[in-house]
């Protein structure tokens, strides 16, 4: 679920972000992307942590 997420908010199919942008127009697309980014890291973390080990 969380590589589904991941994908939902990056480039360049960033549907979620679209949608963002969609409802609130007046923020450009950056200040969206900008704004995903601690989420995208806290993702990131999680994913990686989570993995087993070999």
């Amino acid at each position: 679920m969380l590589m589904v997420e991941m994908g939902l908010i990056t480039p360049p199919v960033g549907l979620n972000v679209f949608v963002i942008h969609g409802v609130a127009r007046d923020v450009p697309m950056s200040t969206i992307f900008r704004g995903i980014l601690p989420f995208l890291v806290a993702m990131i973390v999680c994913f990686l942590s989570f993995q087993p080990f070999p």
